[in-house]
């Protein structure tokens, strides 16, 4: 497992706090592609920041240590896919793995490449049902599977609620009927599935992924991921997986946190003081970031900087409506 970041690996002593770029196989889950990273550093303090479905594969970013809390700066990151999209069957998780629920007619390339600019730019878009949204406080796919999870005397089929996403390009790379390779960037929450369905319905057919790989969250890329030993490895037990030869790699790729790992995350960095260091630890008052705004170059409603004092993460914070505050406070540890 090599890793080929051009960031530097942590040579930080534990507890290790960082980040990992991973290849996630098809066939195991995004949870599960995690026991080995949590192996490696010996905690239970490590998250992936964007969920893969089961059949997919590609780039999960995972923080470990106390750099989960930042989860919610790698989650909110646009993302890249290579999918191939068959026609003619739709399954009712839209994925290979379902079932086969309706069928349409095959579309000449012609009418797919004359639609898809249809579907880039903000759009409205139906989660699948089989997905890990939550209805009414209980995940979608939970719903689908168990109808008797639902309010007595609703039996009526689910409807999932459409929300805003956005589609920044979505080029068609091959053709072989019925199969067809998109490559799509959009905003985080994007479900690529949704967006085949929608554009074979806007076509008078029908379609599910019959693959899909992640290629680029933010500023990572997928070419920089670390593979790991999961279901398509003979014999392999991902939670077993994780002698020391497997597991060192994992330690050395760890990527700290680093003015580089936040400037690919489109996050300002600033250098601050010895007492401007004493103050943040202490969550104290960031009044001194007034006199620094034009280094902050990022526009409003929200603005984020991340404050490193001699070379080390004292903090992240926020400027929302003229307010700072604090997104997370670095352990003096």
């Amino acid at each position: 497992m090599t890793g080929r970041s051009g960031i530097p690996a942590s040579r930080t002593t534990k507890p290790y706090e960082g980040c990992l770029l991973l290849n996630k196989n098809p066939g195991q889950t995004s949870f599960e592609s995690l026991f080995p990273v949590k192996k490696a550093f010996a905690t239970g303090k490590v998250c992936h920041t964007g969920t893969l479905d089961k059949f997919a594969r590609g780039l999960l970013v995972v923080l470990a240590g106390p750099a989960v809390k930042l989860a919610s700066r790698f989650s909110g990151c646009d993302k890249r896919y290579r999918a191939t999209v068959k026609f003619g069957e739709e399954t009712d998780t839209l994925d290979p793995e379902g079932a086969v629920i309706a069928a349409g007619p095959v579309p000449e390339r012609a009418a797919l490449e004359h639609i898809l600019p249809r579907f880039t730019g903000g759009i409205m878009q139906a989660p699948p049902l089989f997905s890990a949204v939550h209805v009414d406080g209980v995940r979608a796919y939970k719903l689908a599977r168990s109808p008797s999870l639902r309010p007595a005397g609703d039996s009526a089929k689910l409807v999932m609620k459409e929300r805003p996403v956005t589609i920044y390009s979505l080029e068609l790379l091959d053709w072989t009927p019925p199969l067809a390779e998109l490559e799509v960037r959009c905003s985080a929450g994007t479900y690529i599935r949704s967006l085949a369905r929608d554009i074979a319905l806007a076509l008078g057919s029908r379609a599910h992924l019959l693959s899909l790989t992640r290629t680029a969250v933010g500023g990572f890329s997928l070419d920089e991921a670390l593979s790991v030993p999961g279901p398509e490895d003979a014999g392999q037990d991902i939670s077993r997986a994780g002698s020391e030869s497997e597991l060192e790699p994992l330690r050395k790729a760890l990527i700290p946190l680093t003015p580089e790992l936040f400037a690919r995350l489109g996050i300002s960095c600033l250098d601050i003081g010895e007492k401007e260091a004493a103050a943040v630890s202490h969550g104290g008052s960031l009044r001194f970031l007034e006199d620094r705004a034009s280094e902050v170059p990022i526009p409003a409603p929200l603005i984020s900087a991340a404050l490193f004092y001699s070379g080390s993460l004292a903090a992240l914070v926020e400027k929302r409506d003229g307010l700072w505050s604090y997104g997370y406070v670095a352990s003096g540890g």
